[in-house]
C-alpha cells in the first residue's frame, strides 16, 4: 500500500462522510429539528468502514479477514444504534440540547448548526473511527504481531466488542421500556445493568471501540490507532455523554442517591446504603 493509496481511501472516506452529514443537516432543516443528527451519527462510522474497504478492493484487488469483521462489526452497531434512537425519538421534539443551542445562538442558526453539530460530529466520527480506515488501508493484518498468535487478538477483540455490544443493546432496551411506563415518571432506573453501572448504554459503546482496537492491533503499527478509543472514551465521559446528562439532572436528590452508590462507567457492586 502506497502513501498516495491510503491519502486515496483516507480523502474518499473524508468526502463521503461530508456528503452524507450534508444530507443530514437538509434533513434536519426540512424537519426543523437538528435532533436528526443523534440518527444519523452511528451510520456515519458505516460510511466511513465501507468507503475505505471499497477503495482498498479497488486499488488492491484484495481484501482480507480482519478488514471484513471490522467493518461488519461497525455496520451491526451503526444500524442497532440508529434503530434506537429513531424508535426512541419518534413524536417526540426536538430533544433540549439542540433547543438551548439555538436558543443561544440567535443569529446565524443554520450556518452554525452545519458546523457546530453536524460537521462537529462528523469530525468526531472521523477521529474515533480510525481504527476502522487504518485496517482498511492495511494489506496484510494478519499474523504480523507478536501481539497476534494463532489470531489472539482477533477473538479477544471479538468477545470485548461483543461484551460491550450486548451491554449497550440490553441497557438502551432496559431504559427505554423503563421510560415507557407513566408510573415511573421521577424515578431512576437502578435494576438490570443499570444497577452495577450508571451508565451501561455508554460503557457498552466505549467497550466496543476497545475490541475493534485490539483486532486492529495485529495490524503493523495498529497500536497508534489508540487514540480513536481514547478519544470516545473522553468525549462521553467529559464532553458529550455522562457530563450532559449530570448537568441535566443536577439538584436532583433521587438521581443524586443513585449517583452515590452506583459505579460511574465500569459495572461494579452498588454500594450499601448508609
Amino acid at each position: 500500500m502506497t502513501i498516495v493509496n491510503m491519502f486515496v481511501i483516507i480523502g474518499n472516506s473524508a468526502l463521503f462522510l461530508l456528503v452524507y452529514l450534508i444530507i443530514a443537516f437538509i434533513v434536519g432543516i426540512i424537519k426543523k429539528n437538528n435532533g436528526i443528527m443523534d440518527i444519523f451519527y452511528g451510520p456515519g462510522y458505516s460510511v466511513v468502514a465501507l468507503t475505505s474497504i471499497i477503495y482498498f478492493i479497488i486499488l488492491n484487488n484484495a481484501v482480507n479477514v480482519r478488514q471484513i469483521v471490522v467493518t461488519v462489526l461497525v455496520i451491526i452497531w451503526s444500524i442497532r444504534l440508529a434503530s434506537y434512537v429513531f424508535i426512541r425519538n419518534r413524536g417526540k421534539p426536538e430533544d433540549y440540547r439542540y433547543r438551548e443551542m439555538r436558543e443561544r445562538w440567535k443569529t446565524n442558526i443554520f450556518l452554525k448548526s452545519l458546523i457546530r453539530i453536524y460537521i462537529f460530529q462528523g469530525i468526531v466520527i472521523f477521529i474515533v473511527a480510525f481504527p476502522v480506515w487504518f485496517v482498511n488501508m492495511s494489506p496484510n493484518p494478519v499474523l504480523v504481531s507478536l501481539l497476534d498468535f494463532i489470531g489472539l487478538t482477533l477473538w479477544i477483540g471479538l468477545i470485548v466488542w461483543l461484551i460491550g455490544f450486548l451491554f449497550e443493546t440490553f441497557g438502551d432496551y432496559q431504559l427505554y421500556k423503563f421510560k415507557q411506563d407513566p408510573n415511573n415518571k421521577g424515578k431512576v432506573l437502578d435494576l438490570g445493568l443499570w444497577k452495577y453501572t450508571q451508565h451501561p448504554n455508554y460503557f457498552g459503546e466505549v467497550t466496543q471501540w476497545w475490541g475493534i482496537y485490539i483486532i486492529v492491533l495485529a495490524v503493523p503499527f495498529g497500536w497508534i490507532s489508540i487514540f480513536g478509543p481514547i478519544f470516545i472514551t473522553y468525549m462521553i465521559i467529559k464532553v458529550s455523554g455522562i457530563k450532559l446528562l449530570d448537568k441535566h439532572y443536577e439538584g436532583d436528590d433521587v438521581y443524586a442517591d443513585y449517583k452515590r452508590r452506583t459505579s460511574l462507567l465500569f459495572p461494579w457492586f452498588p454500594k450499601k446504603n448508609r
